[in-house]
């Protein structure tokens, strides 16, 4: 995904552009940055061109939808397909903030109004 990620924010990039928008001391080779863009390209994620002996990868569907694939597979696969459990996973492990914790409580209280609103 952060290679997916470099292309989405340069909006079109080479194997070598990709490997040179990694962070700094990010141990990853030419080879492996290309066989992530063939892995992203042959899921659908990525559309690739020919330019002279480069091939330019460009998106070819929007971060949201990869990143909610990914959560389901995560999910389905870890959780049983269960949110909650990693939710709470999720709070206790890695903690919230007082404005997370508000902005949680705010989340909650939409998702329970709009349930209302439904029946």
């Amino acid at each position: 995904m952060e290679i997916a990620r470099i292309v989405w924010d340069l909006q079109k990039a080479t194997v070598r552009e990709a490997l040179e928008a990694l962070p700094e001391g990010r141990d990853i080779d030419y080879k492996t940055v290309q066989t992530f863009l063939r892995r992203l390209e042959a899921k659908g994620y990525l559309t690739s061109k020919r330019n002279g002996r480069s091939l330019v990868y460009t998106a070819k569907v929007r971060p949201n939808q990869v990143i909610r694939e990914t959560v389901k597979d995560f999910v389905g696969r870890l959780f049983d397909g269960e949110t909650l459990p990693l939710v709470e996973h999720l709070i206790r492990e890695q903690g919230l903030e007082s404005g997370d914790l508000d902005q949680l409580k705010s989340m909650l209280n939409e998702l329970e109004n709009e349930q209302a609103a439904e029946k």
